[in-house]
């Protein structure tokens, strides 16, 4: 069957339309997705300095913390050695003067080893801090590419525009025709 003369014009207007229509929607469907793009690496670029300021400031804490216990750990050096010679300065001898003497190194040697010891749980804790904003970081990247995944899967593909304009056209025509 053919499509009446008179019908003709507005029936090739109308599939102009559909598809200049679909080209529109295309467009701007591009359109947000690069902005959506445009605004993801302006959001990972401040992720990216966030995490680096975080770390940064978790490093400058972890090194206060070992400036302090290497002064502490010198301090109970130095009344350790200050002990041991005031029980030499006694001047005892014999074995109680060798059991005060071991005691003092045992106390010496203890608060050293309690200052190493927290000396290591800080830095242990230096690493957690750190795997978590690695994990932040990675997770605020995740984010933002999916949204800008979603946002150019959004794009109509031109195969659709054209099969929807086709489709529209063959109903309008059909119904034209009938």
């Amino acid at each position: 069957m053919a499509l009446p003369a008179a019908a003709a014009p507005y029936f090739y207007a109308s599939l102009g339309l559909n598809l200049l229509g679909g080209l529109s929607q295309r467009r701007a469907a591009q359109e947000r997705a690069r902005q959506t793009y445009l605004a993801a690496l302006r959001a990972n670029q401040s992720a990216e300095e966030s995490f680096g300021r975080q770390q940064s400031a978790y490093g400058a804490r972890l090194r206060e913390e070992q400036a302090t216990t290497a002064q502490s750990r010198l301090a109970k050096t130095i009344q350790g050695l200050q002990a041991k010679g005031a029980l030499k300065a006694t001047g005892r001898a014999g074995v109680t003067a060798s059991l005060l003497l071991a005691d003092q190194e045992r106390q010496t040697a203890n608060a050293r080893e309690a200052l190493n010891q927290t000396l290591e749980s800080a830095t242990r804790q230096y690493r957690r801090n750190v795997q978590g904003l690695v994990a932040q970081r990675d997770d605020r990247r995740n984010q933002l590419q999916s949204q800008v995944n979603e946002a150019y899967n959004k794009i109509p593909s031109l195969s659709s525009i054209i099969l929807g304009t086709a489709t529209q056209g063959l109903s309008q025509y059909a119904s034209l025709v009938s």
